[in-house]
């Protein structure tokens, strides 16, 4: 919803799942973007910022790739192709409505759909049975990283008797572990007699046993025992394989009996043309996909491309080094199998290395030239800010700039506070834009020390199709709304706006606010000897800058959001409850900016650099040079760290910390001073508070 968007867009479609087909999708509309359907607006939903490719998930396993070299990053990709991108689980879907239902967020309305979302392994076992599936990859890999730290005696019991079962079991152990394969039947299930000897030939040389005839009872550790569509889909009332749960398409991709839907991949199988999960597949059916997603949203009733898929795929499986010296591979199409042998895993390895190297991003801009970003990093330098007030009322008319306004007293003698914060939206995803801008918002009465009384929006829309705008405002007001009815505060009204010449999404706040007089907050002066304790770590502004320029990991973004989606109300009643003196919230101008305000004439404060948390990622950007837009403006607080300045420091900084200390922050920390008799109390209650990177960063002189 930023700049981008325009007046034309007139439906949405929703991409469910960021499968193989949907990847290799947006890879599609990267490269050629005239394939992308027009005056549409694509939002991607996927319940992680990156997709594994299948492909590389055994090399992973065998210790020869590292998990960051097979994940795709979801959230860059999108990006790229112009789509909005959507962290969150499926949970169903109202095909009759056209909404896809959400877990814990609002449900999102499409006009036309297509369903790419993976599948899971295939085991109903035992009630309580604690057995570890190998699908979804994400939980498997988590377990396997545990099981490594704590292999016990290596052993491990791995149910199934297929392809990717022999895979895995050499890939284990490869990795120094003690697979054994459980057999339901009494021999391997890979297609043919000649790839099960050979398989079997191959198991032995690894030292991997076979178990055969197995009952369902007997127990194991991992199940790889084939795979089904998530239940969901056919409890949405879809028509499925009542085998499998996969959805019955038609040969043009079009789910049966619903034109609005498409589905491919892992979860889907062509009725008439029925072919076995593989990532294969998935890939082949993207280019029929494409053009006809393009052609039902262009033109509908225009006729379909229909998709004949081949009838056998070529399966590489490799042993990750597990029966030999170097790496082998099996190679299996239809009923004939080649190898094991080193030149086929060198074929297999280039095949994974090149599908995977067309997703990299493009070379970024020059690291010099700051990012336009958003967010709180869009607000007015501090410059031109104070010359203008200084303008409008003279310097002395101005007093100690305050995070909340005083606008009354009422009966009992509460201070009832008020202030205003808002920018043009930090993501696409108007939901959590708006939940993250809440949060900011909110900031400034928490750092006076007030409980949230009520909230006004000022909501700004780009120019675009009613039925989009209506979408983008009920997700943005019900991103509001996640933040304010756990702590039952109103949401009483607001006003909205069309943004004309293409500007994007933008939300601002009034919010409204009550403290008793005895526990109203000040910035400051801040009382001699007490310490400065900071809620949480610092670094967004670098972390989304580098994510709109294509060089931030996906985990340090999902990291940041998570601690930035964390409301900080409940630290009113702590910090109150061990003394807190003076308090404010690091925003845009950043720690060293905020931490000036806060000083009275002829204060100063010993700051501890090592003790000053950042988000996993902010410093290696900013040793690479990244900087936010904002923070050339700030780097005037720098002048507080000169020599006979304001701030002294405890140690060595880098010039990456110093340069993080003027990072202007969205949804940034609580800065508060306390006695120092109380500090480590505080700190500790921070601890268990769930804010785990709190720290005492220094002390006032």
């Amino acid at each position: 919803m930023r700049a981008r968007r325009h007046q034309r867009l007139r439906q949405q479609l929703v991409l469910a799942g960021g499968g193989h087909s949907h990847v290799v999708l947006l890879r599609r509309w990267i490269m050629r973007p005239s394939l992308r359907p027009a005056d549409t607006a694509v939002v991607l939903v996927n319940r992680a910022s990156t997709a594994l490719y299948s492909g590389m998930v055994p090399a992973v396993v065998a210790g020869l790739h590292a998990h960051d070299s097979c994940a795709i990053d979801l959230r860059d990709l999108a990006r790229r192709a112009d789509v909005t991108f959507v962290q969150a689980e499926i949970l169903a879907l109202n095909s009759d409505a056209g909404q896809l239902n959400l877990r814990e967020r609002p449900a999102l309305s499409f006009d036309q759909l297509s369903l790419d979302v993976g599948c899971q392994t295939r085991w109903h076992g035992a009630a309580g049975e604690a057995i570890q599936t190998v699908k979804p990859l994400e939980p498997f890999l988590a377990w396997l990283q545990e099981r490594l730290l704590n292999p016990g005696n290596g052993c491990v019991r791995v149910r199934g008797g297929g392809a990717a079962a022999v895979e895995l079991a050499l890939a284990l152990r490869a990795r120094g572990l003690a697979p054994e394969l459980l057999l339901r039947q009494s021999t391997l299930s890979l297609g043919s007699a000649a790839a099960n000897r050979a398989a079997e030939r191959w198991l032995h040389q690894a030292g991997v046993r076979l178990h055969r005839c197995v009952s369902d009872g007997e127990k194991a550790d991992l199940a790889c025992t084939g795979s089904e569509a998530p239940a969901w889909l056919a409890a949405s009332g879809l028509p499925v394989d009542p085998s499998s749960g996969r959805v019955l398409t038609e040969a043009t991709l079009q789910v049966r009996g619903h034109v609005h839907l498409f589905a491919s991949g892992d979860c889907a199988v062509i009725a008439s043309d029925p072919r076995p999960p593989s990532g294969v597949w998935a890939v082949r059916a993207a280019p029929v996909l494409v053009e006809n997603l393009r052609r039902s949203l262009n033109q509908p009733g225009t006729p379909l491309r229909i998709w004949r898929p081949q009838r056998h795929a070529l399966q590489l499986l490799g042993d990750g080094g597990a029966a030999s010296a170097q790496p082998r591979a099996l190679a299996l199409y239809g009923p004939w199998s080649v190898g094991p042998a080193v030149g086929l895993w060198r074929w297999k390895d280039w095949i994974d290395r090149r599908f995977m190297a067309t997703f990299l991003s493009a070379p970024a801009m020059d690291a010099a030239e700051p990012m336009a970003c958003r967010g709180c990093a869009a607000k007015l330098p501090s410059r031109p800010l104070n010359n203008a007030l200084a303008r409008l009322q003279g310097t002395a008319a101005l007093g100690r700039p305050e995070d909340a306004s005083l606008v009354a007293t009422n009966a009992d003698g509460e201070r009832i506070l008020q202030s205003v914060d808002g920018f043009p939206a930090l993501l696409d995803d108007p939901w959590l834009n708006a939940r993250l801008t809440t949060l900011h918002a909110c900031s400034d009465l928490w750092a006076c020390g007030a409980r949230l009384h009520s909230v006004q929006v000022l909501l700004t829309v780009p120019e675009a199709a009613a039925n989009l705008q209506q979408e983008w405002l009920f997700q943005s007001l019900a991103g509001v709304r996640s933040v304010l009815d756990p702590l039952a505060v109103p949401l009483l009204g607001g006003h909205t706006m069309e943004g004309r010449d293409g500007s994007g999404l933008a939300l601002a706040l009034s919010v409204n606010g009550v403290v008793p007089a005895q526990r109203y907050w000040p910035k400051g002066p801040l009382p001699q000897g007490s310490l400065l304790l900071i809620t949480r770590p610092i670094g967004s502004g670098v972390l989304f800058a580098a994510e709109m320029a294509g060089r931030a990991v996906a985990a340090w973004i999902d990291k940041a959001l998570d601690t930035m989606q964390q409301p900080q109300a409940a630290l009113v009643e702590l910090l109150a409850d061990h003394g807190c003196l003076a308090c404010t919230d690091i925003t845009g101008f950043g720690l060293l900016g905020h931490l000036g305000e806060m000083l009275g004439s002829g204060q100063k404060v010993r700051l501890t650099p090592a003790a000053i948390p950042a988000f996993d990622g902010a410093l290696p950007l900013l040793e690479q040079g990244l900087a936010s837009t904002l923070a050339p403006a700030n780097a005037e607080a720098l002048a507080l760290l000169q020599s006979g300045g304001v701030v002294e420091l405890d140690g060595l900084a880098s010039a990456a910390q110093q340069q993080l200390w003027i990072d202007p922050q969205t949804c940034g920390p609580l800065l508060a001073a306390l006695p120092a008799s109380r500090a480590p109390q505080a700190l500790a209650a921070l601890h268990r508070s769930g804010f785990a990177r709190a720290a005492l960063i220094g002390e006032v002189l």
